[in-house]
């Protein structure tokens, strides 16, 4: 018994020293010298320093890009990405204004509730409010030191993109107005650089096509198949969507207008297109496989491009001009003239491929300016000679249509046209502009082409746009199959199509026209990043992106909306037996509700700046406060509605002279369908101020009335036992309240009674009323009980007239018994006893 004291005094011992220990050592951990945070971990920059490092950074990059314009003044390349790297300076220099704004108005507002000093002989603040806004007004000084820093680099940056926007423009036109003497020395001197710039190219492409076939013969296979892939996906989605567009019909013998242009613009632009993807995947492949040398590079990659003109040019000519099938043709030419304008369009593209395939081959090789001088001259001058050649054709349609018949002259104008443009090429190289003389061959030709399909594709897309032109169409054909659609849906699919084509047209059309006449790929993205991101009307910004993204936004929460209002309705509240006044309620609420999160994101996400339109959301509250305030109030009024619910859909109400069922109730009027099935628009704000009488506002239990009269000679107990008798056998009819029988009346002719029951359901009442006067009807004639007609008393009056008599004895050609009728001078009643009609009636 001892044992155990000691063996718990042992271990209380033994608890004591190790706590002991254990706050020993803490506290000596406590006492060894702390490591400050300073020195474990450097402290992170504030949002003021950052910015300042971010400007100091803005500055030197800006230093760089001056030194760089300076130094390439003549290199319109090199200039082209020096301005993309300015506007990306600028708008570095843009977001760091725009992230030290929200501090700015932090300090504002902190300044704002902290108030001014204390004045002379006010109580004093206390320190540490003083300590406060020093620091605050010191912060807020250094932003506004760094956001006027961030303005003058903006504003420097925007000169220098300026700057270099109009030394392009004067190196552009340099470029086309320079003048090179012609001459029999400079001819010679462009052939023998000819001669040598064709060995060393011959000796160069040898050595590449030994070198790709030895070692890098796999990776140029794999990149021309990867290649071939993507531009066969193309070209199958192509035909699997616009499979009637790409190629004509043979069996359609007089396709139509809109047909014509249909397949013209899709088999250009589709095929077009995925030769492009062809060639440019395998370009890049052929790139980034390394197959390509740095000097063959360039090279082939203008050859891709004159292959690409080359297959445009001649799409676009058998698409207008079908020189083989007249009945496609979209111009008013013969055969013979389509197939010569077309062989001379090709022949001109084919000559502006090769001098620009040449001119890159030159490049690549180093050889000498005069040599590419010649080219560009031989090439004016090629296209100049065709084009007077094809003035003097005669490739217009007969008189009578005959495609296969001699062509007539061109229309004059249309003749001189060509020979002034041809000659004017010609002398325009000849004199030595012909950087100029180059330039308007390749736009004649290339740009010609793009606007002539961009064109194509405008008519086509107004064609289909007509009221009933796209049902004749494949694709219509196709939605009426797959979706199900009537014309009428159709007919404006119709219209979203023609302009689905007219922004194809467009946002293919204009960018490469652009490119043609000189801008480069960074230019139309520095163009469309601006369009799309800062459109600036007067004061306001407005974003194009913005804009789209919020217009997205509010479509997705409202089509969201949409979803959870079905959701809710057919879902939870269906299942829960909730009333279907209720319901709708709950669906309207939820529909405002959702209209208005969707139009709050959608603005907020567009970046529209609502202070902007403070003054004239201003002046249209006076105009609401005057001109709208029925609306307004029929607004209110119908959120009254919904809340409070003093009626709901399938109530059946009485609104003045308006009576019948609501079927519907909006925040501006409530729709009331009576028992003709007339629809009765009520607005709201007469439903709150007057009368309303709902039947069915607590709950659908009506009393329903059945008027019945029988003749004097019937037992009243009786009649009444029969009608309650018969009331009872009515599932419908309600015990409780009972129904009972009300003697109204000792009527002139029948007793009226009333039998009066209640319904659970109003909408029975007609039903059930109906089916109890039939089964009245029967009972009453088996038990004998007559139902009275209507009686009516006629009095006679018979006075004496002495006068009148006296008269027919003046008359002689009256007969005799005329005048010697007595007249009874007394009043004789004569009851109008029922016809025998009305007897057989009863009897029966």
């Amino acid at each position: 018994m001892r044992l155990r004291p000691i063996l718990l005094r042992t271990i209380l011992l033994l608890t004591l020293a190790v706590a002991g220990a254990h706050f020993k050592g803490a506290a000596a951990l406590a006492q060894e010298p702390q490591v400050p945070a300073s020195a474990q971990a450097p402290l992170a920059d504030t949002p003021l320093d950052q910015a300042t490092k971010e400007i100091d950074k803005a500055k030197v990059q800006l230093t760089v890009l001056q030194d760089g314009v300076k130094q390439n003044a003549d290199n319109d390349d090199a200039l082209v990405g020096l301005a993309t790297k300015a506007d990306e300076l600028s708008r570095a220099v843009i977001t760091i204004s725009v992230n030290l704004r929200p501090r700015f108005d932090q300090i504002k507002n902190r300044l704002a509730e902290i108030g001014d000093p204390p004045k002379d002989g006010q109580p004093p603040e206390a320190k540490i409010v003083t300590q406060e806004r020093n620091a605050l007004a010191a912060e807020r000084a250094q932003i506004n030191a760094l956001t006027g820093d961030a303005e003058n680099l903006s504003i420097t940056v925007t000169k220098l993109v300026n700057e270099i926007t109009e030394m392009r423009r004067r190196l552009f036109a340099d470029t086309l107005l320079r003048r090179t003497e012609i001459s029999v020395s400079v001819l010679d001197d462009a052939g023998s650089a000819f001669v040598h710039e064709a060995s060393e190219f011959s000796q160069a492409l040898s050595s590449w096509a030994t070198f790709v076939w030895k070692f890098k013969r796999f990776p140029m296979f794999a990149a021309i198949f990867l290649s071939l892939a993507a531009a066969l996906i193309l070209l199958s989605g192509s035909y699997r969507l616009f499979g009637s567009y790409l190629q004509r019909d043979e069996a359609v013998e007089n396709p139509s207008y809109i047909g014509r242009l249909s397949i013209a613009f899709w088999s250009t632009l589709i095929r077009t297109l995925a030769l492009s993807v062809l060639l440019v995947t395998s370009f890049f492949f052929l790139n980034g496989f390394n197959v390509l040398r740095p000097d063959i590079a360039p090279v082939i990659g203008a050859l891709f491009g004159a292959i690409g003109l080359v297959y445009f040019v001649g799409r676009f000519v058998n698409a207008i001009f079908a020189p083989h099938e007249p009945r496609w043709r979209l111009v008013r030419l013969s055969n013979l003239g389509a197939r010569s304008i077309g062989y001379c369009l090709l022949a001109m593209a084919i000559v502006n491929a090769l001098d620009y395939l040449f001119g890159t081959i030159g490049e690549a090789m180093g050889s000498p300016l005069v040599l590419t001088v010649v080219r560009s001259l031989i090439a004016a001058l090629i296209i100049g000679l065709i084009l007077i050649a094809v003035s003097f054709g005669k490739p217009m349609l007969a008189k009578n249509g005959d495609p296969d018949a001699p062509g007539r002259h061109w229309p004059r104008g249309m003749a001189i046209i060509l020979r002034v443009v041809g000659a004017g090429l010609i002398l325009t190289a000849l004199t030595g502009y012909v950087g100029l003389a180059r330039f308007v061959a390749t736009q004649l030709i290339i740009t010609g082409a793009v606007v002539v399909t961009m064109y194509i594709g405008l008519l086509s897309g107004k064609a289909i746009s007509r009221q009933e032109s796209f049902g004749d169409t494949f694709f219509a054909g196709f939605l009426t199959r797959r979706f199900k659609l009537g014309p009428v849906a159709i007919d404006q699919a119709g219209l979203v199509v023609g302009l689905a084509i007219y922004a194809v047209a467009l946002l293919v059309g204009i960018p490469l026209i652009l490119l043609l006449w000189g801008f480069h790929v960074q230019d139309l993205q520095i163009l469309a990043y601006r369009l799309f991101t800062e459109v600036r009307l007067g004061g306001i910004s407005i974003s194009l992106l913005g804009i789209c993204t919020g217009i997205l936004l509010f479509a997705g929460v409202y089509l969201l909306t949409r979803w959870l209002q079905r959701w809710l309705d057919g879902n939870v509240m269906a299942r829960s037996h909730v009333d279907l006044g209720v319901r709708n309620s709950v669906k309207t609420g939820i529909g405002y509700l959702g209209v208005g999160i969707a139009a709050i994101i959608g603005v907020s996400a567009a970046g529209i700046d609502l202070s902007s339109f403070a003054l004239v959301a201003s002046a249209l509250s006076v105009g609401i406060g005057f001109g709208l305030q029925n609306i307004v109030s029929n607004f209110v009024s119908g959120l009254i509605l919904l809340v409070e619910r003093p009626f709901k859909v399938g109530d059946h109400v009485v609104s003045g002279t308006a009576e019948g069922i609501v079927k519907r109730i909006s925040v501006r009027a409530t729709e009331i369908e009576t028992f003709r099935k007339q629809s009765i628009i009520v607005p709201n704000s007469e439903l709150i101020n007057g009368l309303v009488g709902n039947w069915t506002h607590r709950n659908k239990i009506g009393r329903s009335e059945i008027p019945v009269s029988v003749a004097y000679n019937a037992d009243p107990q009786q009649v009444m036992d029969i009608l309650l008798e018969l009331t009872a056998k009515i599932p419908l009819v309600m015990r409780n309240p009972e129904p009972h029988v009300e003697f109204l009346r000792f009527g002139p002719y029948s007793l009226d009674f009333e039998l009066r029951f209640f319904l659970a359901d109003m909408g029975d009442g007609m039903a059930v009323r109906n089916n109890l006067r039939i089964e009245i009807l029967k009972r009453f004639r088996a038990e004998g009980i007559e139902i009275p007609l209507p009686q009516t008393d006629l009095t006679i009056h018979r006075e004496a007239r002495p006068a009148l008599a006296d008269a027919g004895r003046d008359q002689p050609n009256e007969q005799e018994n005329s005048a010697d009728t007595p007249m009874e001078e007394e009043e004789q009643p004569v009851r109008q006893l029922r016809s025998k009609t009305a007897d057989g009636n009863r009897k029966g």
